[in-house]
């Protein structure tokens, strides 16, 4: 496992972490499927053996049960690895909603740290907030007294519109920026990863398998149980996806898999701190972690990847 500097913070990070949000369940929905714990927990033990260091989860995920999990798994290991989490879905009050107001802040993370089973978190970041909120920077006010308090290393934002993280460094000071980038959607790539760049800000690449299209075993007779978040994407649109995943096949040999090649290429963008692929099963860990210490893609593969996203992989 090879290492990378998470921005300002000066944190020594695994450049492959672990997305927990698949490990949180389905009873809640909005998940990858059904799990089982004991296997969650083996996927999180196989990732420290290898040398991730850095854990990514959220408390929406299972509402607590992604962070319960980690913390299991994580104790006795808490100043060997970087926690990160996640705040705003409010699940705790009636009916659920998106809540930022620094009191909630405060009692959220108070929340996580008890699941989590530590007196603090490495690295806070917003989740999702609506950008009408990033362009007063007061949402920032909260974050910051939990920094002062000692509460929380450092914070940041998990985005999917490049514009909310270039008005989320324009308005506050995040530490880090996680937002979606893999080969089928590189929005952030041009002027967000150059502005992160200049103000030495992390960017942690989410979602680098496309929802795990690019892992290249969906096919279109896959189907997915409710709860999963692909079992309302319109057929059309899964449809597409599994389309460009047969394209991208060429990346495949016998020294990768299409998934590895897949977070291979996230890494070969210098301004990315951490890729966080999701993993539930110890080998899917395994294939995971393996990406950091596979050759970087060649020239004639990005022009290839990039000759097939202009003609939209049809």
């Amino acid at each position: 496992m090879r290492y990378r500097t998470l921005g300002k913070t000066g944190l020594k990070v695994s450049e492959v972490g672990f997305g927990a949000w698949a490990i949180g369940g389905n009873a809640f929905g909005n998940s990858y499927g059904p799990t089982d714990d004991t296997t969650s927990l083996e996927a999180v033990t196989r990732a420290m053996e290898l040398g991730c260091n850095f854990f990514d989860t959220a408390d929406a995920y299972g509402h607590g049960h992604s962070e319960e999990l980690l913390g299991q798994a994580l104790k006795g290991r808490r100043d060997d690895v970087v926690i990160a989490t996640k705040v705003g879905a409010d699940f705790y009050h009636d009916p659920p909603r998106m809540n930022f107001n620094s009191d909630y802040l405060s009692f959220a993370l108070t929340k996580s740290c008890e699941r989590l089973r530590t007196d603090r978190v490495d690295l806070y970041q917003l989740h999702n907030p609506p950008i009408q909120l990033l362009r007063s920077g007061k949402i920032f006010e909260g974050l910051e007294k939990l920094v002062d308090a000692g509460k929380i290393q450092c914070y940041g934002i998990s985005i999917h519109d490049p514009d909310e993280g270039l008005l989320a460094m324009k308005n506050g000071r995040p530490a880090t920026i996680q937002v979606v980038f893999n080969m089928l959607r590189q929005e952030a790539k041009n002027r967000l990863f150059e502005a992160a760049r200049q103000n030495n800000v992390a960017i942690i690449a989410r979602e680098p398998l496309a929802n795990g299209f690019l892992a290249g075993k969906i096919s279109d007779d896959s189907s997915f149980p409710p709860g999963d978040i692909r079992f309302n994407f319109p057929r059309d649109y899964f449809h597409s996806l599994v389309k460009a995943a047969q394209k991208l096949r060429f990346l495949e040999s016998k020294s990768r898999t299409l998934a590895q090649a897949s977070i291979r290429f996230v890494l070969d963008h210098s301004e990315v701190s951490t890729v966080i692929p999701g993993a539930k099963t110890r080998q899917q860990t395994e294939e995971d972690l393996q990406a950091s210490e596979i050759p970087s893609l060649t020239g004639e593969e990005l022009l290839r990847i990039r000759i097939l996203r202009d003609e939209g992989f049809a």
